[in-house]
């Protein structure tokens, strides 16, 4: 016996889907830029705070220290 499937594929169509998933990629681009954003948003507020300022300012003038 021939399913409806065989049937349309031996007649040269493709089966319908129930339903579709038009702009499911438009979703996952937005849901990724909106977390880069936040990730770059935390990345600048960590790298402009206090203490990461004082410790590359401790590094850099360790580096160029002459003490030997």
């Amino acid at each position: 016996m021939i399913s409806s499937r065989e049937l349309l594929l031996r007649r040269g169509r493709r089966p319908r889907l129930p339903f579709g998933d038009d702009g499911m990629s438009t979703a996952e681009y937005a849901i990724g830029t909106i977390a880069a954003a936040a990730f770059a948003a935390l990345l600048y507020t960590v790298v402009t705070g206090d203490s990461i300022l004082t410790g590359l300012t401790s590094l850099v003038e360790q580096a160029l220290s002459t003490d030997l």
